[in-house]
């Protein structure tokens, strides 16, 4: 337990001293002035909470900082955001690129209006040409706004599906995609060399940008979808307390589609996301109010966006089967990237296909039988929107889709949206259904069963030692089959397992205070390319079930046995 802090003396107290004196937030100040008062006078927790808060700085991870509001150098505040903001632009200009265009959006989050307004006044202070997106918007639209206005770097203030106490401060280069090395480290070092944030510049010379920007986005992603497509579909939208939902009804209007039904309750923005655990549609509960709107109102599709609208969830009516019952499911984001991947293949869209090694290995299959590239890529979009120069569509099991990276080169929630409503459309007028179609590919392709293990913990040593034993003794067999390991370390922090018709890839999350494992099992359903075409739909559906239900059983031994190899209890 630490200490009681002692006066000058003590290397903490001066630590915290010294940036008392250079917060320029009052209420930082106050908070920060208040804890070290009770550590003085030997309040443990207040110790301890300030050698939590300057443990470290927050550090660049996926694509920039992310990290809970509050006071001190470990936290999400002013004095980070500003020196974030002030790191970026000494980047920027030693990178050949000072005085060009930096646009900056913001969601809905507590300080992001701010945060946003802040980075604004830095960049423009050391002569960049800053621009704020108009109001609180989704993150493809900021992804969108850095190719449309040709810009140097994009900031979004955002913690994505995070809870709420968490903001973020996401970084996109000229490209338009999220960051990568050596320009993470470079930021993190101008960041570090920032010797006052009282002395950083702040100017009112940043310009606020008008809805055309907005509008140039909606008109952008409606335009994907065909003229002659059908368009009848009910959908049911949640926004999860987010920004998405009027960017999504402005682009379903545009597109033609009827608007989708809201669910009022999750509809407006709300920091508090005071309906949910956790604003993420993968996340136990976060769904319920959807899925009850859903079966009232007889819809055809739900679609879900997380609170910044860059993921994309989807849940659909799946007929009796088997022994399996009739009902709402939402589908897993591997299901979800595959009917994406095949609507776009049947529309004759080439190029190369993308995921990650942690994804459905469904679409290299699916890609190698249409003839076209097909790539595989760490974790991460800022890696998946690099794969190929020619990149026509890439995803992740976590939701995250990139249906138009021409347009976005990021995921994108929102065009995923209206691609899914629209295929939906196309299969519903055609007398079929997304669960038909995904049992047509399972038979195909095999069923390529997925799932997630997730141990949430607050000591992250805990997922460093668990990786270690992982390392020291991997399981020679799981399911009793002989495995082969791969580890990426030093570079990657990713263990891979492989065995006869199966993989576990085991790694921490970037995002989270999570260690997570990503179990794949490939079991055949119906053999034979066309058989599924040519069965009656309630036989391939059955065939489906069938392998559905052995997968269940395989996939809950092999959860048992991974938790077991990895030593820890799911949570």
């Amino acid at each position: 337990m630490t200490g009681a802090i002692t006066g000058s003396g003590n290397p903490l107290y001066r630590e915290v001293a010294g940036w008392i004196a250079d917060d320029p937030d009052p209420a930082g100040v106050a908070d920060l002035s208040a804890l070290l008062a009770r550590a003085q006078d030997g309040d443990p927790d207040a110790s301890a909470e300030l050698a939590d808060r300057f443990a470290g700085p927050l550090t660049f991870g996926t694509a920039g900082l992310r990290g809970p509001l509050r006071a001190g150098p470990n936290g999400m505040n002013t004095a980070v955001v500003r020196r974030a903001a002030a790191g970026l632009a000494v980047q920027l200009t030693t990178a050949g690129r000072a005085g060009g265009i930096v646009v900056i959006g913001y969601d809905g989050r507590h300080g992001s209006r701010s945060f946003a307004a802040d980075s604004a006044a830095v960049l423009a202070a050391a002569g960049f040409d800053a621009r704020l997106l108009p109001r609180l918007l989704p993150t493809p639209v900021l992804a969108f706004a850095v190719g449309h206005l040709g810009a140097v770097a994009g900031v979004m203030v955002t913690a994505s599906h995070n809870p709420p106490q968490d903001n973020g401060y996401k970084v996109y280069a000229h490209d338009g995609a999220q960051i990568v090395p050596p320009m993470d480290a470079e930021i993190e070092a101008a960041i570090r060399a920032v010797e006052s944030v009282r002395a950083i510049e702040l100017s009112p010379g940043y310009q606020t940008l008008d809805e055309s920007v907005v509008d140039a986005y909606v008109a952008a992603v409606a335009a994907l979808v065909r003229p002659d497509t059908p368009r009848e579909l009910d959908v049911v939208h949640t926004a999860l307390h987010g920004v998405g939902a009027a960017v999504v009804r402005a682009v379903f209007a545009a597109a033609g589609f009827s608007a989708p039904s809201e669910v009022g309750e999750q509809a407006e923005p709300d920091p508090d996301f005071s309906t949910v655990t956790f604003p993420n549609p993968e996340e136990p509960g976060a769904m319920d109010l959807a899925l009850a709107l859903a079966g009232r109102e007889q819809a055809d599709l739900i679609i879900a966006n997380d609170p910044d609208a860059d993921r994309c969830a989807v849940g659909a009516l799946f007929p009796a089967a088997g022994d399996r019952p009739a009902g709402w499911r939402m589908l897993r984001g591997d299901e979800v990237g595959v009917l994406l991947a095949d609507w776009l293949l049947r529309r004759g869209v080439r190029g190369t296909y993308a995921t990650t090694i942690v994804s459905s290995t469904m679409l290299s299959a699916m890609a190698a039988r249409h003839g076209v590239g097909f790539a595989e890529t760490l974790t991460g979009f800022k890696w998946i929107s690099r794969a190929a120069p020619d990149l026509v569509y890439g995803y992740e099991e976590a939701l995250g889709y990139a249906v138009a990276p021409g347009l976005v080169r990021d995921k994108d929630g929102i065009s995923a949206a209206l691609l899914v409503a629209e295929l939906a459309a196309g299969l519903k007028a055609d007398g079929s259904s997304i669960p038909r179609r995904l049992a047509e590919l399972a038979a195909e392709y095999g069923l390529h069963a997925t799932s997630q293990l997730s141990w949430r913990v607050t000591d992250l040593a805990l997922i460093e030692q668990a990786m270690a034993r992982l390392r020291a003794e991997p399981p020679e067999r799981l399911l009793g089959r002989q495995v082969s390991v791969t580890d990426l370390a030093p570079d990657n922090d990713v263990m891979i397992l492989r065995f006869d018709g199966g993989r576990v890839v085991v790694r921490p999350s970037g995002t989270e205070p999570k260690c997570k494992a990503y179990l794949e099992l490939v079991i055949p359903a119906v053999a034979g390319p066309g058989a599924a075409a040519e069965a009656p739909a309630d036989g391939v559906l059955a065939g489906v079930a069938a392998a559905e239900r052995q997968a269940a059983g395989e996939l809950a031994a092999l959860a048992v046995e991974v938790s077991q190899a990895v030593g820890m209890s799911e949570g």
